[in-house]
């Protein structure tokens, strides 16, 4: 039995007179934007999927027209609603007629699109970005690392020719407190599908010079707001939380908080924001200085004043004790003089009463034993003097003796209060925290906190030792 047959184009026809008959109205479609070319017409030619969400198979796929009349009006409308350039890796919404040629097949003509759809998708994978990164314990780690008091080394992730770079170098340049930065540029694509991955690049490149850099700054400048939609990126934000120096972003404005300013040490607005933040930091920190060095030359002025009033007072005290021990040695010399002078009469008195005594005897005894008594008289009288002149002699060289052994204590102890001010002197000279360093000693410090015992230490630790000529950033390995 004959069947009945049909032409390529016979059959074709009739489908498309089913498609027609079945879908006679235009409809709203869900699908992501696999592919899209711009034909030199103005047309936009589309390749549109459906994506499973859990196997990311694709389980649709059809072509997409937009005349190019149409998209003239759906191209502005949707990135000025969404902030998003209309490009491929979009969910949409769109409303379209389906229709089947007979030649090109079946494709849907495109006549609407709904931006809030797409705005509604942009958020949620932003939400879902956030939500995975909190999940993996690392959204905050950027901003856990201990910003250095006076970042001066800066790692630029840049396009070259964006407008606020040129700007951002020039405020750090020519700031009013002449604080000298040192940065490097890392070049950049800033914009487009293929921002990320160049950040992602210039990242890795700055991560092999760590120990080097203070800080990076991520910075845009004169892009349209629809190119931010690049730094709503998982893979990008992984890497910045991974990065073991501090991030500084400037890249939207106040309405605009991408998921890498959310993962970022530090979000500023603008470049010119972050250029005021890093030199407004190293002011202050200057000024610190300038505040301790004038508190710490005012307390040794101070104490220096007090001990040279203490030294003066202890040399008041000296020559007043000397005066007073001359003062008491010479009284006493005067009244053993006036003791002696009165005793001397009362004592030849006596004698002289001894002689008459002996002299009456003598006369009695006779002219021999007279003349005996009168040379033991002699003698005595002798002995007498002697004695009287060895007694004053004895007295005036003691006199002398502690003339001159107080004259010796004051010299020592005026000597030794020189030596203790001297030896002050060179102690607080030693003390000085800028000699200290000069030495080869450095202070080391966690989390801004000076680093006395190891007990306070683990393993992972970043530490900052601060040495004379500046400062270095370090990570524990073994303790």
């Amino acid at each position: 039995m004959a069947t009945a047959q049909l032409s390529l184009s016979e059959l074709n026809n009739q489908i498309k007179a089913q498609l027609d008959d079945a879908f006679p109205a235009l409809m709203w479609i869900r699908a992501e934007i696999s592919e899209m070319n711009n034909n030199r017409t103005g047309h936009c030619y589309l390749e549109l999927i459906e994506v499973n969400d859990t196997t990311k198979e694709v389980v649709a796929r059809c072509r997409g027209t937009i005349w190019s009349y149409t998209f003239r009006m759906l191209k502005p409308y949707f990135e000025t609603t969404t902030g998003q350039a209309f490009s491929e890796g979009l969910k949409v919404l769109i409303q379209a007629k389906v229709e089947f040629h007979p030649v090109y097949g079946l494709s849907l003509n495109i006549r609407d699109i709904d931006p809030s759809y797409t705005m509604g998708d942009m958020a949620r994978k932003r939400r879902e970005i956030i939500v995975q990164l909190e999940e993996e314990g690392v959204l905050n780690m950027n901003k856990e690392l201990e910003l250095p008091l006076v970042p001066q080394r800066i790692a630029i992730v840049s396009s070259p020719t964006a407008a606020g770079l040129q700007d951002f170098q020039n405020q750090l340049a020519n700031n009013a407190y002449h604080i000298h930065f040192y940065t490097k540029l890392f070049p950049a694509i800033m914009q487009g599908k293929d921002a990320a991955g160049s950040i992602m690049m210039a990242l890795e490149q700055i991560f092999r010079y760590e120990d080097f850099f203070d800080v990076v700054v991520i910075i845009r400048g004169g892009g349209a707001q629809i190119d931010l939609a690049s730094f709503d990126h998982y893979e990008l934000a992984y890497h910045i939380t991974q990065l073991p120096i501090p991030v500084i972003t400037g890249i939207g404005h106040d309405k605009d908080e991408t998921a890498v300013d959310l993962v970022a040490h530090t979000k500023l607005k603008t470049p010119t924001a972050v250029a005021e933040f890093l030199v407004s930091g190293a002011a202050a920190f200057e000024q610190m200085l300038d505040e301790l060095k004038e508190r710490f030359a005012t307390e040794v002025g101070e104490r220096l004043q007090t001990e040279k009033q203490s030294l003066q007072t202890t040399l008041q005290n000296i020559k007043q004790t000397i005066r007073q021990m001359v003062s008491q040695e010479d009284n006493h010399f005067k009244l053993t003089s006036l003791k002696l002078e009165r005793s001397v009469p009362s004592f030849l008195k006596s004698k002289q009463q001894q002689l008459q005594q002996h002299k009456y005897q003598i006369e009695k005894l006779g002219t021999g034993q007279l003349r005996e008594e009168k040379h033991q008289l002699a003698r005595k009288l002798d002995n007498l003097h002697f004695f009287i002149q060895r007694q004053f002699r004895i007295k005036r060289n003691q006199i002398k003796q502690s003339q001159q052994e107080l004259k010796v204590s004051g010299k020592n102890n005026l000597k030794g209060q020189r030596n203790r001010l001297t030896h002050f002197e060179g102690q607080v000279r030693l003390v000085d925290p800028a000699n200290v360093l000069k030495r080869g000693y450095s202070l080391t410090y966690k989390k801004g906190q000076l680093i006395k015992s190891v007990g306070r230490l683990n393993i992972g630790d970043e530490l900052v030792t601060q040495l004379a000529d500046g400062k270095i950033t370090s990570k524990l390995t073994k303790k």
